[in-house]
């Protein structure tokens, strides 16, 4: 499969990196790059049938089966993005974007969250139901990352708040995702709010917010 990417500062960056250096465990194989042209000739997944945005329990089990095995310890031969260095910005661009109590919140959880991340991992940043495919190899191989350097609690987000869920429906994927990876809820939710935010989506912030503590 051949992915040329449109010229960014986002969406193609280290994206064959992160696939050389997951070398096909839990994502397709990077079987070929050329900088130049940012294409990448990528592992076809067969049948290819996504995992979806219904997100049975079973599904969501599959999603954070893969996520385990994709979080590593980032290597040090790539400047790879980093969540920190997002939180410095975000700091600064959200009240240009945004005022009020939402607001406030996500600034409270970006000076909070931002610099107490341990255990960093590179994350795949984007991984849901859409980017989960059914291959041959595997049984489900994942593709289309935005690598980010982050707290596991980050990369759960892309795949609570995908396909606009209710607050009961948030509620249970953000207490299934917690449970099952072994996640902080609250650290988790706090980046719900935030990502949320910075990626233009305020009605999603306010359902993390919404959400609260664990009944």
């Amino acid at each position: 499969m051949l992915k040329v990417h449109l010229p960014d500062d986002f969406e193609s960056v280290h994206e064959a990196e992160a696939l050389r250096f997951w070398a096909g465990r839990g994502a397709v194989r990077l079987l070929a790059h050329d900088p130049g042209s940012r294409a990448l000739l990528i592992e076809r997944c067969v049948p290819g049938t996504p995992l979806g945005d219904t997100y049975s329990d079973d599904e969501i089990e599959v999603a954070a089966g893969l996520m385990r095995r994709l979080w590593r310890a980032p290597s040090h031969d790539v400047t790879w993005r980093r969540l920190s260095d997002d939180a410095e910005r975000w700091l600064v661009e959200l009240p240009s974007r945004y005022q009020g109590r939402l607001l406030d919140e996500a600034l409270d959880v970006l000076q909070a969250l931002g610099p107490t991340q341990d255990d960093l991992v590179l994350c795949h940043q984007d991984l849901h139901g859409g980017n989960v495919l059914r291959a041959e190899r595997e049984p489900w191989l994942v593709i289309d990352s935005k690598p980010i350097v982050a707290e596991r609690a980050y990369d759960a987000v892309a795949l609570i708040r995908d396909a606009d869920p209710t607050v009961a429906e948030l509620r249970r994927r953000l207490d299934l995702m917690s449970d099952l990876l072994e996640l902080d809820r609250e650290r988790v939710r706090g980046w719900g709010i935030v990502k949320s935010l910075a990626w233009d989506d305020p009605e999603q912030a306010q359902l993390f917010s919404e959400v609260g503590s664990r009944r």
